[in-house]
């Protein structure tokens, strides 16, 4: 997800896909334990995403205030 997408975004959208996206990382962690990912990078895109996300939710929350 590039940051200009990120931007479009309204608040409620970025809640949803944070949601989104830790349920997504939750259940890859959790395969990596038993050792069933194929695809062990995507966990690290993932954080990468969230960490994105959050950013620019705090970013909306303080020119709202």
């Amino acid at each position: 997800m590039k940051i200009s997408e990120i931007k479009e975004l309204s608040v409620a959208e970025i809640d949803k896909k944070l949601r989104e996206l830790g349920e997504e990382l939750l259940q890859l962690q959790i395969r990596k334990q038993t050792g069933q990912v194929e695809k062990p990078h995507l966990i690290k895109e993932i954080r990468r995403n969230r960490a994105r996300l959050f950013t620019q939710l705090q970013t909306l929350q303080q020119q709202a205030s």
